[in-house]
C-alpha cells in the first residue's frame, strides 16, 4: 500500500505539475512585466504600511500567518534533502523556482481580496475556492469543491497535523529525551487555546513568534557563512556551475545529474514556499486592505522571504561547511553546518528553530483547513474542525503512518491543480487590477 502511495507521490510531484506550476509563473511573470523585480521594493515597505480597510487582521498580520504555515520543517530539513540529492545546483533551481513563484504569490494574494466575501459569522471568507466560483463562476465550483477537499485533507491529515508534530516530537525527544506522546498532548493544549481563537488569536502569535524565529535563524546564518567567508564566493560559484552540468561524486555525495539537481530544486522550492499551491490566499484575504494589488505585493514577499531568504541560508551553510560531500543527511546535515561553528549550542538553538517552525506551520494549516471546511459544511462546521484538528495534532505522537505523509503530499500537490487553472483562467482580471492600480498611482505622485 505504501509503495502504491508513493508512487503516486511521485508522479504528481513530479514533472507536469512542476511544468505547470513554473510554467504558470513564466507565463505570469512576462504578462506582469517582471513584477517581482521592478515593484520587489514598493512590496517590502508595505509589509510595515499601516493598511485600512475591511478585514479581519492586518496586512502584516496576515503576511506572517501565511509565513507561519509555509516557513516550516522544510526550510531546514527539507532544503538539505534536495542538495544531499541534487548537488548545490539544486539550489540554484530553488532560486529560480522562487522566482516565478513570486508572481504567482502576488496574482493569489490580489484575486483573494478581489473575490472575498464574509461568511455567516461576519469574517472574511477568502482563497481559491471562492475566486474560482466568484471570478471563473458558479459552473466552476466543482472545481472549488476540489480544492477544499484537498485542503482539508492535507491540514487534517499531513502538513497539519502529523509531519509537523512528527518534527517536533523527534528533535525534543533527540536533544532533551522526552517522550513524544507527552509533547503531543501538551502541543495539543496549546494548540486548542490559540486556534479556538480564530484567525485574530492565530495572528496575534504569529506576528510575535515569526518575525522573532526567522530574524534568529537569519543571524545565525550569517554568522557561519561570516566564518566560511573565504569559502563563500567558490560556493557560489559550485551553486552555478553544477546547476548546468551536474557534479560528479565527492566524498560520501553519491552524484547528481543537471535533472536531479532541477527536480529536486524546483520540487522543494515550490513545496516550501508553497507559490501556486492555492493556501497561502486563504490568509491574505483576511487582510485589511481595499486594495487588492498592495496585498498581491504582500503576498509576493512571502516566497522572497521564505526561499530566497531562509532556504538560501540553509543552503548555503551547508554548501560552505562541506556537509553535503558527507555521509549526512537531513536534519542531521543541517546540524552539523550549525554545530560547526557554534558546537552544541548551535544544535540546540537549530532544535529551537525546528520546534518553532513546525508549531507555527500547524497553526497557519489549521486556518486554511477551517477555511476549505467551512466551504464545504457551512460556518456552523468551524467548532467541529477545530476539535478534530487539535485531536489530530494529539495523537501526531502515538503514530508514525508512513501511508498517511504519502497521501497528504499527494492531496498538497492535487491543491495546485484547482488553483492553477484559476489563475490562468483569471489572468485577464490580475492583469487589469494590476494596470488600473499602477496608472492611478502614477497619477496621484504626478499631481
Amino acid at each position: 500500500m505504501l509503495d502504491f502511495f508513493n508512487k503516486i507521490d511521485t508522479f504528481i510531484w513530479g514533472p507536469p505539475l512542476l511544468i505547470l506550476l513554473v510554467g504558470t509563473g513564466i507565463y505570469l511573470s512576462i504578462r506582469l512585466g517582471l513584477l517581482q523585480i521592478v515593484k520587489l521594493p514598493k512590496a517590502l515597505r508595505l509589509i510595515f504600511a499601516d493598511s485600512e480597510g475591511h478585514g479581519d487582521v492586518s496586512s502584516f498580520a496576515a503576511l506572517c500567518t501565511a509565513l507561519a504555515a509555509t516557513v516550516g520543517t522544510g526550510n531546514i530539513v527539507g532544503v538539505a534533502t534536495s542538495i544531499k540529492a541534487g548537488g548545490p545546483g539544486a539550489l540554484f533551481w530553488m532560486w529560480m523556482a522562487a522566482f516565478f513563484g513570486m508572481a504567482t504569490k502576488y496574482s493569489e494574494g490580489l484575486l483573494a481580496i478581489r473575490f472575498r466575501e464574509k461568511d455567516e459569522n461576519g469574517e472574511i471568507a477568502g482563497g481559491p475556492m471562492y475566486y474560482i466560483v466568484n471570478g471563473l463562476g458558479r459552473n466552476w465550483k466543482w472545481l472549488a469543491i476540489l480544492f477544499a477537499i484537498f485542503g482539508t485533507m492535507t491540514a487534517l491529515l499531513g502538513s497539519g497535523t502529523f509531519t509537523q508534530v512528527n518534527s517536533i516530537t523527534d528533535s525534543i525527544k533527540n536533544s532533551i529525551g522526552w517522550d513524544p506522546r507527552y509533547v503531543s498532548i501538551v502541543l495539543a493544549i496549546l494548540v486548542a487555546i490559540i486556534i479556538f481563537g480564530g484567525i485574530q488569536s492565530i495572528s496575534r502569535v504569529s506576528t510575535l513568534v515569526v518575525p522573532f524565529m526567522a530574524v534568529i535563524y537569519v543571524l545565525a546564518g550569517l554568522t557561519i557563512l561570516a566564518v566560511n567567508y573565504d569559502k563563500l564566493l567558490p560556493s557560489i560559484g559550485l551553486v552555478f556551475s553544477s546547476s548546468f552540468t551536474g557534479h560528479a561524486a565527492a566524498g560520501g555525495f553519491m552524484g547528481a545529474t543537471v535533472m536531479v539537481a532541477l527536480q529536486k530544486g524546483v520540487a522543494r522550492g515550490v513545496f516550501s514556499n508553497e507559490s501556486g499551491l492555492g493556501s497561502a490566499p486563504i490568509a491574505a484575504a483576511a487582510a485589511k486592505t481595499e486594495e487588492p494589488v498592495e496585498q498581491g505585493l504582500i503576498s509576493m514577499t512571502g516566497t522572497f522571504i521564505d526561499t530566497i531568504i531562509i532556504c538560501t541560508l540553509t543552503g548555503m551553510a551547508i554548501i560552505v561547511t562541506g556537509g553535503w560531500s558527507s555521509n549526512l543527511d537531513g536534519a542531521i546535515l543541517t546540524q552539523s553546518a550549525f554545530a560547526s561553528v557554534f558546537g552544541n549550542w548551535g544544535i540546540l538553538a537549530l532544535t529551537v528553530s525546528l520546534v518553532l517552525f513546525a508549531f507555527t506551520t500547524i497553526l497557519g494549516w489549521s486556518y486554511y483547513g477551517e477555511r476549505c471546511f467551512e466551504f464545504l459544511f457551512g460556518a456552523k462546521s468551524i467548532p467541529v474542525y477545530r476539535a478534530f484538528f487539535v485531536a489530530m495534532v494529539a495523537i501526531g505522537g502515538f503514530i508514525k503512518l508512513e501511508t498517511i505523509w504519502a497521501i497528504a503530499d499527494i492531496v498538497n500537490g492535487l491543491m495546485a491543480f484547482p488553483n492553477l487553472v484559476a489563475l490562468l483562467g483569471l489572468s485577464p482580471i490580475i492583469l487589469a487590477e494590476t494596470k488600473k492600480y499602477f496608472a492611478k498611482s502614477e497619477l496621484d505622485l504626478s499631481k
